[in-house]
């Protein structure tokens, strides 16, 4: 009688507990690398323990971008700096057969905003971009399941 009762209670205890997290849990693995070219930033690194649904690595940073304005007569001045945020992705990709995926991932280089200079008749270039910290975010099915904040140097 007492063997059936602590089998019961056993069986009540397992029903209430939280369903247990899939074997897979995609993570960041080794080293991650996050480096800025003057026009954008490229993170380098290694995800692992990914599923069976697809998965998707996303790079933001916050960004200043210096402009500089070349008038019709050739002669260059500073323009309007802007603030944005940069980002790059993989898009959603399946996952490996192994389960793990060596990423490169470039953000996109900022164009000028219309107003960066005086008026339509000069020419506005991006000449540098100054990050701050990036964040690498992996997502599975959609969900985030892990992230990194890294300097760019």
């Amino acid at each position: 009688m007492r063997t059936l009762m602590i089998a019961a209670s056993s069986l009540v205890l397992a029903a209430s507990l939280p369903p247990a997290a899939s074997a897979q849990n995609g993570h960041f693995v080794g080293q991650q690398d996050c480096e800025g070219d003057g026009l954008a930033v490229t993170c380098e690194g290694k995800v692992a323990g990914l599923g069976s649904e697809t998965f998707n690595i996303v790079v933001t940073a916050d960004a200043s971008a210096t402009v500089e304005c070349t008038n019709p007569g050739g002669n260059v001045a500073p323009g309007q700096s802007f603030d944005y945020v940069a980002e790059g992705a993989t898009g959603e990709m399946e996952t490996p057969r192994n389960g793990s995926y060596t990423y490169s991932i470039s953000t996109d280089a900022p164009e000028a905003p219309a107003d960066a200079c005086p008026n339509g008749a000069w020419t506005a270039e991006v000449v540098d971009v100054e990050y701050g910290p990036a964040t690498v975010s992996l997502y599975e099915g959609g969900a985030l399941v892990d992230s990194v904040t890294l300097p760019v140097d």
